[in-house]
């Protein structure tokens, strides 16, 4: 579950800045459904620049999901827009996994990421990624306000990132499916957005004690993107992965506003 939740957290970091616009902050409420049960809460903090962007996202698990994987994460990202690509500064993941504290925090040198602080240290889990994989890689946070800056100018949501977030190596890739009408259902945001498919690969980071081709496999789902309100940029208004635990799990987004600056804490 909780590389899902990762999966998923990255993905609601999707927040679609137009060229040249003003400053806007936005923050997104959304639940996370899986076997007809709601599994996860997150919300979301966008602060778009022309400059550059700074991305929170919270989560916890609810309900049955807690009872297999209690946890709670905060994730934060702040960084530049490149020529083309996107410039990470910072990045910082925290929270409580099985009663267990987690904290990774990333900054970047030269265009690569250098590991500041870890815990638990990632050789009591997992595999070292190697020096070479690590390189021209950036966070999953800035890896989709980059493949966003990409549909802001386009208005298609193709596009590639090769991601790292301290412990694990992921190739993503998201593509077109072009636009559909999401119907009411329960209190979640309906009308009509964007269809993208993605994919993400793990490359390197396996866990120790997971068969590798079972971790390789790849993870797809599906992305509505849409502004939410009048004057909104666009942002995921509904997700569906894959995951391990509960088969589907679908992220919608409840309700979405102008909200005051991101407090991002590096």
């Amino acid at each position: 579950m909780r590389h899902s939740s990762w999966f998923l957290a990255g993905l609601v970091g999707l927040a679609l800045v137009p060229r040249d616009a003003a400053a806007e902050s936005v923050r997104a409420i959304y639940d996370v459904y899986a076997a007809g049960m709601t599994v996860l809460q997150m919300e979301a903090d966008f602060e778009l620049t022309p400059a550059g962007y700074r991305v929170e996202t919270r989560m916890r698990t609810q309900g049955v999901a807690a009872a297999f994987v209690s946890g709670e994460q905060v994730s934060r990202a702040a960084g530049a827009w490149g020529r083309g690509t996107v410039l990470p500064s910072t990045y910082r993941s925290e929270g409580v996994w099985r009663g267990r504290d987690r904290l990774v925090v990333l900054a970047w040198s030269g265009g690569n990421p250098v590991v500041e602080a870890m815990v638990p240290p990632n050789d009591e889990e997992r595999e070292a990624v190697p020096v070479e994989a690590r390189r021209g890689t950036i966070d999953a946070l800035s890896a989709m306000a980059l493949l966003s800056r990409t549909v802001a100018g386009s208005g298609t949501c193709e596009g590639r990132a090769p991601v790292y977030d301290g412990r694990r190596r992921s190739d993503f890739a998201i593509s077109t499916q072009g636009r559909e009408l999401i119907r009411p259902w329960r209190s979640a945001w309906h009308g009509e957005a964007l269809r993208c498919s993605f994919e993400g690969r793990l490359v390197a980071g396996f866990m120790r004690d997971q068969p590798r081709e079972r971790a390789a496999a790849p993870q797809t789902g599906t992305a509505w993107i849409a502004a939410p309100f009048p004057g909104a940029p666009p942002i995921p208004v509904r997700i569906e992965v894959s995951s391990r635990w509960f088969g589907t799990a679908t992220a919608v987004l409840l309700r979405a506003e102008a909200s005051t600056v991101v407090q991002t804490r590096q």
